[in-house]
C-alpha cells in the first residue's frame, strides 16, 4: 500500500506507539519540532506488543499506518516503539514509499562509547530483545562492551496502566525486580555503569529509575535523538513545515478508550492540550 497522494509540508507528522509510552517520543518532537503538527495513534486495545509475537505487531503496525495515512494523509512516521520498529519498520518502508518513517531502537552504540567499566544494561521488552534487529544490532558491536540484557515482563502495562495508587506501586516494585535481576550497578570492574531504557514507556517514570539507580549508573533514553533524525530526514526531503506558522495542537487517536489517553497526555505532557 502506498500513499494517496504525495507527502507535503503542512501535512501532520503521524506517531505511534501501543500505547502511551509513545508520549516520551512525543515529548522530545514537540521541543525538536515545535511549529510541526502531529496526529498520536495509541493502539491501547492490542497492548501491550512487547510480549507478542512479531507477525502480530507488524500487522498492527501496517492497519494504524494506512489508517493514518488514508485519514490524515501524514507526511511522515515516527514508530514511538522499540517492538513494533524491531517487527515492521523494513516492511512498512517497503510497502509506504516513498513515505519517510523514522524508527527507534535502544541506544546500545552510545552506551557502548559513553560506558567505562564497559558493562551496559539493557532493559526492554521481551518482544525487542528477541528480535532479530535487535540481535544484529547487538552483534554489530561484538567486543565494544558486554551487554547484560533484561526483559521487563509486565513492565510496559504497569506504566500504561499506572492512574491507581496500587498500581504505581506495581510500577515501582517491577523497577526494582527487574534491576535486580540485571546485575550490580557502578563504576567497578565488572559492575553496570550505564543502562539503556529500550521501551518507549519507560522514560515516562523516570523519577522512578533514577530514585533506584541513584548516581551508581546512567541512563540513556533515544527519544531526542530520533527527533534530531526526524527533524534530517523532513529537512532533506523539504517537508519542514514553515518556521512562521504557529504551533499547533497534536491530534489524539486510539483504538481504545479516549479517556485513559487523555489522562496520560495530563499526567505526561501537561503543557500540551488534553483530548
Amino acid at each position: 500500500m502506498k500513499p494517496a497522494t504525495a507527502p507535503h509540508a503542512d501535512a501532520p507528522i503521524g506517531v505511534f506507539d501501543s500505547g502511551i509510552g509513545g508520549l516520551s517520543v512525543l515529548r522530545a518532537l514537540l521541543a525538536e519540532l515545535p511549529r510541526e503538527r502531529f496526529a498520536y495513534l495509541a493502539d491501547n486495545a492490542h497492548a501491550p506488543y512487547g510480549e507478542r509475537g512479531d507477525a502480530f505487531v507488524a500487522e498492527r503496525a501496517r492497519a494504524v499506518l494506512a489508517r493514518l495515512a488514508s485519514e490524515h494523509t501524514v507526511k511522515a512516521l515516527v514508530i514511538a516503539c522499540n517492538t513494533a520498529t524491531a517487527a515492521a519498520v523494513q516492511l512498512l518502508r517497503a510497502e509506504f514509499a516513498p513515505l519517510p518513517i523514522v524508527g527507534i531502537e535502544p541506544a546500545l552504540k552510545p552506551a557502548a562509547a559513553l560506558s567505562r567499566s564497559g558493562h551496559v544494561g539493557v532493559l526492554a521488552t521481551r518482544g525487542t530483545l528477541q528480535s532479530a534487529k535487535f540481535q544484529a544490532l547487538l552483534r554489530g558491536l561484538d567486543g565494544r562492551a558486554r551487554f547484560h540484557l533484561q526483559a521487563c515482563d509486565g513492565l510496559a502495562d504497569a506504566i500504561e496502566n499506572e492512574a491507581a495508587s496500587a498500581r504505581q506501586q506495581r510500577v515501582g516494585a517491577l523497577i526494582d525486580q527487574h534491576l535486580s535481576a540485571l546485575g550490580t550497578l557502578g563504576c567497578s570492574a565488572g559492575e553496570i555503569d550505564t543502562l539503556v531504557l529500550g521501551c518507549t514507556h519507560y522514560p515516562l517514570v523516570l523519577p522512578q529509575w533514577q530514585a533506584r539507580v541513584g548516581g551508581a549508573a546512567t541512563l540513556l533514553d533515544p527519544a531526542e535523538a530520533v527527533a534530531r533524525q526526524t527533524r534530517r530526514v523532513l529537512a532533506e526531503r523539504g517537508l519542514l513545515r514553515h518556521p512562521t506558522e504557529p504551533p499547533a495542537e497534536p491530534l489524539w487517536l486510539t483504538t481504545g478508550t479516549p479517556d485513559a489517553l487523555a489522562s496520560a497526555v495530563a499526567r505526561w505532557l501537561p503543557a500540551v492540550s488534553t483530548i
